[in-house]
């Protein structure tokens, strides 16, 4: 129930800010472009723009967890039973 309850919630947001979107290309037409130190883009729409953006966003969050954890070793070599039990009971009686 509530894992149904979490993706009813993200849908619902993931449709808001698209409908945002939808609006705000709708009412902002005007052709921008880019300029990226000496890097300039052609004219495209803000709305248009602002989409690819958000795509992009959405692409590099869901990849990003993946590329981000750490690699885990192939085979994690145990203890030998002596060590292992050497280390447990570390006892002084020595006083």
């Amino acid at each position: 129930m509530l894992k149904l309850l979490t993706n009813f919630m993200v849908a619902g947001l993931i449709a808001f800010w698209l409908g945002a979107i939808a609006i705000f290309s709708i009412q902002n037409i005007t052709a921008v472009s880019l300029t990226f130190l000496l890097w300039q883009s052609i004219k495209l729409p803000i709305g248009v723009l602002l989409a690819f953006c958000v795509s992009g966003g959405f692409i590099l969050g869901a990849l990003l967890p993946i590329l981000w954890q750490p690699l885990k070793p192939k085979g994690k070599r145990r203890l030998s039973r002596e060590t292992q039990s050497s280390n447990d009971f570390d006892f002084d009686f020595d006083q």
